[in-house]
């Protein structure tokens, strides 16, 4: 099999192998309708930038994107009525329940990991977290693998938090790391003292030494090392680089976001794929609620709800949501009983997503939960059906396979099939 390349997110590409295995179906008479099976549902890209909202420790889908109004799983939030008619969601997101009619909930994910190590590996990669020392990509790393880089900044960009690994994909899939948004990088300049002239002629003495070494060794981890000294020299020496200041943005608009380092965030995720970006990831912890879950999920509504309002507000204005999908994901919901300390334990069975743009078609719910929350009711989604359905929305094949450095193929997502509903 040929070795994969990056592709522009314009639609599937078959690869050699399903392209020799169509022919040889069409010479022996197979329908051609049949040849879309061979490379997944050809489907044209409806979105070229992804920002992925990531909520570690476990969110509550029922104080969140399921309430259980008069159930004994409630809790202590009413649900809210929001712009997506007979859409309901839990009033922590009353500025988030304006813009509903631009966005999805899936409300039937059927989890398989109760462990935050097992389930964060699969929510981010699709995969499960095996016994080998194979790593697999995170999603962004795939998007960054298959759609075109687009200018100076990074493809892959995570915010107020580490992403997974790019593992077999390589160093040039990996994300680049903001730990305070709005505030320029200080290992994106020379340090104090060093004139530009100087500081020029050390990064030309560094490159010739990682030549020189890497011809004489040629270890993989040293190559990764000078590409990742490259892309920082070029991201330093850009224009571009002033996409990741705030400096000319107004203090009303930060207001309105939210001055947190999510809101910031959020802020941030919306000017960089304005200008470019493929993925970006904005990361937020606190949402393992054994205890005070009631408390902890306001203030995270309090946090939340502003940045997510005004990112979709402000998208769908410009006309940029149209091309840019939002996900919400976490690696489990909580469990509908509430325990005796007033906290939510891991539940896995079932929990919820929010999408919006990209294609996703706004003010729907796919799926749903029992009456009170613990298990699917109907449609339940699989978690690397969010893969496909990411991969489906940038023209992406979830089938398409990539060579690991020893060779072994390796699909891009584990078996998913886009949620096709979202859709449309």
């Amino acid at each position: 099999m040929s070795k994969s390349k990056p592709m522009a997110c314009e639609g599937y590409r078959l690869t050699r192998r399903t392209m020799l295995g169509g022919m040889g179906a069409s010479l022996l008479g197979m329908h051609v309708g049949k040849l879309a099976a061979l490379a997944g549902t050809a489907h044209p890209a409806t979105a070229e930038h992804v920002i992925l909202f990531w909520c570690g420790g476990g969110m509550s889908h029922i104080d969140t994107w399921d309430p259980k109004p008069g159930r004994p799983t409630a809790g202590e939030f009413n649900p809210i009525k929001t712009s997506a008619d007979g859409v309901q969601i839990s009033e922590i997101f009353p500025k988030l329940a304006r813009q509903m009619h631009h966005c999805a909930l899936i409300r039937s994910i059927a989890g398989q990991n109760g462990d935050h190590g097992r389930a964060t590996y699969q929510l981010q990669t699709s995969y499960q977290q095996g016994s080998t020392l194979l790593i697999h990509p995170g999603l962004g790393s795939v998007v960054a693998h298959e759609c075109d880089r687009i200018g100076d900044l990074p493809a892959y960009i995570t915010i107020n938090g580490n992403a997974p690994r790019a593992g077999y994909l390589g160093q040039r899939c990996e994300a680049y790391f903001v730990g305070r948004p709005g505030v320029p990088d200080p290992y994106l300049a020379f340090p104090e003292g060093i004139q530009k002239t100087r500081g020029n002629k050390r990064l030309e003495i560094l490159a010739k030494m990682n030549r020189r070494t890497e011809q004489q060794f040629g270890a993989e981890k040293l190559r990764a090392g000078s590409t990742a000294v490259e892309e920082a020299v070029n991201l330093m020496r850009s224009p571009a680089l002033k996409a990741f200041e705030f400096d000319d943005i107004p203090a009303e608009t930060i207001a309105r976001y939210g001055d947190t380092d999510f809101g910031r965030g959020a802020l941030l995720a919306r000017r960089l794929v304005e200008n470019g970006v493929r993925f970006v990831q904005v990361n937020r912890g606190g949402y393992d609620t054994h205890t005070n879950n009631f408390p902890a999920m306001e203030t995270h509504g309090e946090i939340m709800d502003p940045a997510l309002a005004s990112l979709v507000e402000d998208l769908a204005a410009s006309g940029r949501l149209d091309k840019t999908l939002i996900i919400m994901l976490s690696e489990f919901g909580r469990t509908p009983n509430i325990n005796k300390d007033a906290g939510r334990d891991h539940h896995a069975k079932v929990f919820s997503c929010f999408m919006a743009g990209g294609g996703v078609k706004g003010g729907q719910v796919v799926g749903s939960s029992d009456e009170d929350g613990y298990s699917p009711k109907d449609r339940p989604v699989k978690v690397p059906d969010l893969h496909a359905s990411v991969c489906h929305a940038l023209g992406i094949d979830p089938n398409k396979e990539v060579d690991t450095p020893l060779d072994r193929p390796m699909k891009l997502v584990d078996g998913g099939t886009p949620v096709q509903e979202l859709f449309g």
